[in-house]
């Protein structure tokens, strides 16, 4: 069963001791995707075993083929893997898939998953690693309408805050907590479900949403006051980059016990960071083909909501500041790991107690990744990216 048009994405679950159980209408479109197996962009029986040549791989997403993670699916339609001597299955997620579980547990080579989530993890005894971080900003803004004046986290105060959790809160808690809002008294809480209509019909004041997806759900909405698609205009939206509050997001990662004790999955891990960040350079300078490869994977979402997604996580990568693509800058790192360590959520919990180990992340396999690129004449800092103008239609189609 595919997930309907315009579910929310990425949800992955944060670790368990974090996890809050959904209002009902989330509820039920969780039943309702339970009975969803992991799909997959072909068969890899035994990912032990070289297959025509190739080294078998399998990459475990957070969620099922949409443009955001159009690099992978461009690197595989492309030959990018092949040509690196992989021979990669992608692996969707179901809603009650924890990809770092998956990796640790060894049905997965390698995961995609945002840091904060997997910090949790980490902390719990999982030998993982950061090896790629390919989103260097962050996609989670909070939405609402003008006439609610909101337009400072301050803003927040007194009204109804629409969040998803599930370890999508972070963000979010760190703003408030930074403009001085006690989130246990000065705000009313509302489980967000995993779409819009709570946000549009009024029940939430200020929304959760990614700038890949949730923030073209309501742009691709018509206003009832004017019979029109509501404008960007329509809105004030708090951006978590411009707050200081923003979160490392999409990473890569891998077994950090292999990469240690297994030279052969060390050189593999660079071989599929630099065929995946190949991918990812095609996205940026072909997003339109992109979405539509995505599309051509099994994608449900409509032509301009995918198109939209392609352009808006373009941005979240390019240009890079950090050196190159995939690059983990460690003052970003640290301010996730601070959020981690001192922002409560409602619970009154923190995504961890202690710092993370220095195995956490690397920048060793991505920067010899960089290196055989450029020395191809790849660029992968896009220092002259320039978005393209994208045109939501009625229900992105």
């Amino acid at each position: 069963m595919t997930p309907p048009t315009g579910t929310a994405s990425p949800r992955p679950h944060e670790p368990r001791r974090h996890r809050r159980a959904l209002a009902a209408t989330a509820t039920v479109a969780a039943l309702a995707l339970a009975g969803c197996s992991s799909s997959s962009s072909g068969a890899n029986d035994d990912a032990s075993s070289t297959k025509g040549g190739l080294t078998p791989v399998r990459l475990q997403l957070q969620w099922v083929a949409d443009a955001q993670f159009a690099g992978y699916y461009a690197a595989l339609k492309l030959g990018y893997y092949k040509d690196a001597g992989l021979d990669v299955t992608i692996q969707e997620a179901g809603t009650d898939t924890v990809p770092i579980d998956v990796l640790a547990a060894g049905d997965a080579d390698y995961a995609i998953s945002w840091v904060p989530k997997v910090l949790g993890s980490i902390e719990q005894g999982t030998a993982v690693t950061d090896v790629a971080q390919i989103f260097e900003r962050s996609g989670t803004t909070q939405i609402s309408f003008k006439d609610k004046g909101i337009t400072t986290p301050a803003d927040l105060k007194g009204k109804k805050v629409g969040s998803w959790g599930y370890g999508n809160q972070w963000e979010l808690f760190a703003g408030m907590q930074k403009a001085g809002i006690d989130t246990d008294k000065d705000i009313d809480l509302v489980q967000q479900a995993f779409d819009m209509n709570g946000f549009l019909s009024g029940d939430i004041d200020a929304a959760q949403a990614m700038t890949y997806n949730e923030l073209a759900q309501v742009l691709e909405t018509k206003n009832p006051k004017t019979g029109k698609l509501y404008q960007k205009s329509d809105l004030n939206i708090i951006d978590w980059n411009d707050e200081g509050t923003a979160m490392l997001q999409d990473a890569i990662w891998a077994d950090a016990n292999k990469l240690a004790d297994d030279p052969s999955y060390a050189t593999e891990t660079e071989k599929f960071v630099e065929a995946s960040i190949k991918g990812w350079v095609y996205v940026r300078d072909h997003p339109k083909e992109a979405a539509d490869i995505v599309t051509a994977a099994g994608s449900t979402l409509g032509t301009s909501h995918q198109l939209w997604m392609a352009n808006e996580v373009n941005k979240l990568i390019w240009p890079s500041t950090s050196g190159g693509i995939g690059t983990i800058d460690p003052a970003a790192w640290k301010r996730t790991v601070d959020i981690a360590l001192h922002t409560k959520d409602d619970t009154g919990s923190t995504i961890i107690t202690k710092e993370p180990p220095s195995t956490a992340y690397s920048n060793e396999y991505v920067t010899k990744a960089l290196k055989n690129l450029e020395a191809q004449g790849v660029d992968v800092v896009g220092k002259d990216f320039t978005p393209i103008d994208v045109e939501l239609k009625e229900g992105g189609k």
